[in-house]
């Protein structure tokens, strides 16, 4: 048995009452869907055509948002239903990056993920769900896809149907009858705030943001399209907004569409994303040093980094709380973990990471040598995972192309190495050095700057898989991000502290200094990488 939707868009008529009927089975809050119909309108003016497409949850039989879901929260029944559990959800968002659909949202009520769960306690009675009972144009087929006699089953056999993001083998169970490219794929037209409707620009709950104010007032352009379309200045003037010129231009655009969720991942987790780098690397750089007996850090050196690399990691901790929506939940991840999800193998990383170098601490006060080097191998690989899971966590956010590079461990390790070098060189400034420890410093410093870039260079520069992932890279290197990028990560975080350890001595000052500039550096790198990919719609 497995259940599935078939959405007839020769029957559609867009009226919404699959939306409403949805809302009122489930006592949906305002301003968030679990079922809604995206709008948009195509052709050259005057002839032009709307298009519907209802959507929802896509049921995968691969179902990303459940493989990243930490607490088992999200869950396939047998009958192939992808149903959640809101009692043991933690709102981290996670599942809500996974999903390619935009089919999940943050419940403003009860701050914990929600979607279609294809009505799943009506099912279970015998019933349709509540959209399937309500369209007045059968437009919407629900049943058991294997059972041969059913309706389902037999338009799936019979007609052409298409899925939305085939590519990202999700195995979709929602199928589109005459369903055109123009609505399915959410690249094909800008996300806009204002509809013919409404004004969106104003979510609820967790997506409360301000609106974008965009005005179109350019003359010249519109002198153009008048000629270019042989309109009259005052048809021009009665359609009066970009959106019409657009029409008049032959694009398609969205006319209705759900509230944009705005940044899932914001602050919170670039900033957690830079503690935990120094907290790996303030360890894992004096141990590189003493495994490769290229420096002699002291015993005191040791001491310090352990307690920099525990401040962070708490840091780090606190971080990662403040980002779930539940943060009473927060112990759900260790308690009652699904082993699938990064965010669970991190949390267990984070954990054991604190318990070795508490441990590590007690042995350096205690002057236990018997367990010390082992201790040690244990405490390095450990953060070496702490380092780089979250590039694992991000690669199982399916929803986020540009998350799915295999260069970002790598980035993510480099940082750590270079976070770390920077926090000791502050150290230095407090403790007495050992012969050849700055120039070990200055060494780290010079190499993972310079593999940065390359890394970098490689990143932006590959042919990217998808759309989306080259849109994010034209939006950081020519777009909303390209100052941000080039003044504040090229040239002030990479650069400038290159040619200041060329051309200085390394001396406490110095490195110190130049560690400062590295770590705001690596800051704002971490905040376009999580942020950037966000701004683009995945509906």
């Amino acid at each position: 048995m497995k259940y599935g939707f078939v959405i007839d868009n020769r029957k559609c008529i867009g009226c919404h009452a699959c939306t409403t009927a949805c809302k009122s089975e489930h006592q949906v809050p305002v301003g968030v869907n679990r079922t809604w119909v995206k709008q948009v309108e195509k052709g050259a003016f005057p002839n032009t055509r709307r298009l519907f497409s209802v959507m929802r949850c896509n049921h995968c039989t691969d179902a990303p948002c459940v493989d990243i879901c930490p607490v088992e929260a999200l869950f396939v029944r047998a009958d192939g239903i992808v149903d959640f559990d809101n009692d043991r959800c933690i709102g981290c968002k996670s599942c809500m990056q996974a999903c390619p659909y935009d089919a999940l949202y943050i419940d403003p009520e009860t701050s914990t993920a929600a979607k279609c769960n294809y009505c799943a306690h009506r099912v279970d009675v015998g019933l349709e769900p509540a959209c399937v009972n309500v369209c007045p144009e059968q437009a919407i087929i629900s049943g058991d896809m294997e059972d041969s006699s059913s309706e389902i089953a037999t338009l799936l056999a019979q007609q052409a149907v298409k899925v939305r993001k085939p590519e990202k083998g999700t195995n979709p169970n929602l199928f589109y009858i005459d369903a055109d490219d123009l609505s399915l794929n959410p690249g094909a037209t800008e996300k806009s705030d204002d509809y013919f409707w409404s004004s969106q620009g104003l979510g609820v709950g967790h997506f409360a943001k301000e609106a974008e104010k965009l005005a179109f007032s350019n003359g010249d352009v519109l002198e153009a399209l008048m000629e270019a379309n042989k309109a009259t200045a005052g048809e021009v003037a009665e359609k009066g907004t970009a959106k019409s010129i657009d029409i008049m231009m032959g694009k398609g655009r969205r006319i209705y569409d759900a509230p944009d969720k705005g940044i899932l991942w914001g602050w919170e987790v670039s900033s957690y994303v830079w503690t935990k780098a120094i907290s790996a690397g303030s360890f894992l750089v004096p141990f590189l040093a003493w495994a490769l007996g290229i420096a002699d850090p002291s015993v005191q050196i040791f001491s310090w980094a352990i307690g920099i690399s525990l401040f962070f990691l708490a840091l780090t901790g606190g971080l990662l709380i403040k980002d779930l929506d539940r943060p009473d939940r927060f112990l759900n991840v260790l308690l009652r973990p699904q082993w699938s999800s990064w965010l669970v193998k991190g949390g267990y990383s984070i954990t054991i990471y604190g318990g070795l170098l508490s441990l590590l601490g007690f042995l350096f006060w205690n002057g236990s040598n018997a367990l010390l080097y082992p201790v040690m191998w244990l405490t390095a690989i450990t953060a070496v995972v702490v380092a780089v899971y979250t590039a694992f966590l991000f690669a199982q956010a399916k929803g986020r192309d540009f998350w799915q590079s295999p260069t970002l461990s790598i980035h993510m390790l480099l940082h750590s190495f270079l976070a770390g070098a920077a926090a000791l060189g502050f150290l230095a400034l407090l403790l007495e050095s050992p012969m050849g420890w700055l120039s070990f410093l200055k060494t780290i410093l010079l190499t993972g700057l310079s593999i940065n870039l390359a890394t970098m260079l490689i990143e932006l520069t590959i042919t990217h898989p998808t759309e989306d992932a080259k849109r994010t890279v034209d939006m950081i290197l020519k777009g909303r991000y390209k100052n941000l990028f080039w003044i504040g990560v090229i040239a002030f975080g990479n650069l400038l502290p290159l040619a200041l350890l060329l051309l200085t001595e390394p001396t406490a000052m110095t490195i110190a200094g130049i560690g400062l500039i590295v770590l705001i550096g690596i800051y704002i790198t971490e905040h376009i990488w999580v942020e950037a990919p966000q701004r683009l719609p995945l509906s």
